[in-house]
């Protein structure tokens, strides 16, 4: 498994089980596709009985701040909150132990498991017709998160944490923060540079947010499972909600706009169709977000040592930067 969490065995597995599910017997452990520092395990058992997820957090996400609360209790609330609001494709947490256990000491959850493949795992064998009925549903579900609204702008532990009064407050100082990041992390300060005046020229557009909204924050390909209905394919649920944020609708629609979106008008079209009309001059404001998301993956890239990568999204910077300037 990707990250820096233990490996899960039978017998450990059985071992947690027996506290959650007593009659569960496990006959098998498959390593899932993860985050890049959680693991994330199906454990199988005997006869008919569904199998579940059992997801571990290393020690590094168990902060000793009150304030900034672990991974694992993150993603309990985020996900009893979503269930609180009607949800229902997403994992139920059955159990959850911050402090681990002897045959588990790291942090770890037992989830329930969703049907289904990763649509990044086979979104090759889906025909134009599915694919458009696919995103089409993804569009409905973002939107049935995006209908659950807080008073305040901010990041999502068990409440909002570091909570702005609006959006232009709580954008500004994420813009603020990412660029301080990406010059630490050996980006161009002329670019750098140009971002800053780009979006001080553009602020005014973060007023247009007036309430903010649950945001996935990473709403994509990887997160979202699909299988087969008979001849074609089904949305069974999305997964994945460490990023989730309080924040402005559109933020979140760019950022899956940016990264499974942008290059497929069909996928585009189908999605914006089911998620519902946008918001009156949308566009502009979505592309202030689209540049926030690239600076953020800019950082995250350089932080996590791939460089191959880093060049093309430099290029993503300059082309959002340079279409205001010949505007």
């Amino acid at each position: 498994m990707r990250g820096q969490a233990p490996p899960l065995t039978p017998s450990a597995a059985q071992a947690i089980l027996t506290r959650v599910v007593p009659d569960f017997r496990v006959t098998g452990v498959v390593g899932r596709e993860g985050g890049e520092a959680n693991a994330v395990y199906e454990v199988r058992g005997a006869g008919s009985v569904r199998p579940l997820i059992i997801k571990i957090y290393p020690e590094r996400w168990r902060s000793k701040s009150e304030r900034w609360r672990s991974k694992l209790a993150k993603e309990v609330f985020v996900y009893q909150l979503l269930s609180r609001h009607g949800i229902r494709q997403i994992p139920r947490v059955l159990h959850d132990e911050p402090a681990g256990l002897p045959a588990l000491p790291s942090a770890f959850a037992v989830m329930t498991l969703l049907e289904g493949w990763p649509l990044s795992a086979v979104g090759d064998q889906l025909t134009d017709s599915d694919t458009e009925q696919v995103y089409e549903h993804m569009g409905r579900l973002l939107a049935a998160v995006h209908r659950i609204t807080a008073a305040r702008w901010g990041y999502v532990t068990t409440g909002i944490v570091d909570s702005k009064p609006s959006n232009t407050a709580y954008m500004l100082g994420q813009f603020a923060t990412k660029l301080c990041r990406f010059v630490d992390l050996g980006g161009d300060s002329a670019v750098a540079e140009a971002i800053n005046r780009h979006v001080a020229r553009h602020a005014d557009l973060f007023t247009e947010c007036l309430r903010p909204a649950l945001c996935h924050n990473d709403f994509h390909e990887g997160n979202v499972l699909v299988t087969r209905d008979g001849e074609g394919w089904r949305v069974t649920g999305y997964v994945d909600v460490e990023n989730v944020v309080v924040a402005d609708p559109l933020l979140d629609l760019a950022k899956t706009d940016y990264f499974a979106l942008r290059h497929r008008e069909n996928k585009r079209r189908a999605f914006i169709r089911g998620y519902g009309p946008l918001p009156r001059g949308w566009a502009p404001r979505a592309d202030l977000y689209r540049l926030h998301h690239a600076l953020e993956f800019w950082n995250w890239s350089a932080s996590a040592g791939k460089q191959d990568v880093l060049a093309d999204i430099r290029i993503d910077l300059e082309e959002i930067v340079s279409n205001d300037a010949a505007q």
